[in-house]
């Protein structure tokens, strides 16, 4: 199960929180495997059909 923005919000501010850069690929890649986030549930679009929601909704964290 795809967890929710709210949910992601906290474990990405700790992955991140020890100050080095990540690219985004990277930290969304290790959320999906702390969350337990399938492939097939990785590649799940968007309504819009635009994007990945998983992608959508750990990019999506505004903290810049």
């Amino acid at each position: 199960m795809i967890p929710d923005y709210q949910t992601i919000m906290l474990p990405l501010l700790e992955f991140i929180s020890d100050g080095k850069e990540y690219k985004m690929r990277y930290v969304t890649d290790e959320l999906a495997v702390k969350f337990g986030v399938t492939e097939d549930e990785q590649k799940e679009l968007l309504p819009s059909g635009v994007a990945p929601v998983f992608y959508n909704r750990t990019a999506g964290q505004r903290l810049i």
